[in-house]
């Protein structure tokens, strides 16, 4: 039986919010720890976002779905696996959630609230980048839940913690992460002139996704 949509809602935000506190939060500390090593400022960033991802969807799946992502959802209504009534309000708490976690990220080490990101991140191979994360993300996503939905939550965490290194982008592979980490100018920040184009290959990523995934698991609805 399908939650309420406003139960359903409230879990997508606030997954979001947790999940971006995570990513802005971790990023912010491990500058703080890696004395200059850039490498493992991003290992600092990498393994708290992979884990929060893994109890974010344990803890509030069986509510939403744990999608957290736009692009998630929109692929799940392509699929009609949901409502497509409900798209816009999963997208709207996503993006919602998502810049409370920025702004809670700030609260918590004491930075100004509000901020712009000046880390211009473009170029083909970072767009490129971001089809593949988004890609491969859908495509674990659909497999799992094919075939092993129970592991569904460490794949995900799992394939983050991954393409946060395989990718020249450090796997963004969300247009609601995107958006959010434009209001932060710290590590994990991204210039609001380079969010455009994220996001055109992560939905790209995400279409080439929704259609690959039947050749490889069949369609579900049949």
């Amino acid at each position: 039986m399908r939650e309420p949509l406003s139960r359903r809602l409230l879990a997508e935000g606030l997954g979001s919010a947790f999940l971006l506190a995570t990513v802005i939060g971790s990023g912010i500390m491990g500058v703080k720890l890696a004395g200059g090593n850039v490498a493992l400022a991003l290992l600092g960033n990498t393994l708290p976002t992979g884990a929060i991802l893994v109890v974010l969807i344990l803890v509030l799946g069986p509510v939403s779905g744990a999608h957290f992502n736009p692009a998630v959802t929109l692929a799940f209504a392509w699929r009609g696996e949901m409502p497509g009534q409900d798209v816009a309000a999963y997208i709207a708490a996503q993006a919602a959630g998502a810049v409370i976690g920025v702004w809670a990220a700030h609260a918590m080490f004491e930075l100004p609230m509000l901020q712009i990101s000046a880390t211009t991140r473009t170029g083909s191979g970072q767009w490129f980048a971001e089809f593949i994360a988004t890609f491969g993300l859908l495509l674990t996503i659909f497999g799992t839940v094919a075939r092993a939905p129970s592991a569904t939550p460490y794949a995900v965490g799992l394939y983050i913690t991954a393409a946060y290194w395989f990718t020249a982008s450090t796997s963004f592979a969300n247009p609601a992460v995107s958006v959010a980490r434009a209001l932060s100018d710290t590590f994990a920040g991204i210039a609001p002139a380079s969010v455009p184009a994220f996001i055109v290959a992560q939905l790209a990523g995400m279409a080439a996704a929704v259609m690959l995934a039947p050749l490889l698991w069949g369609d579900r609805k049949s």
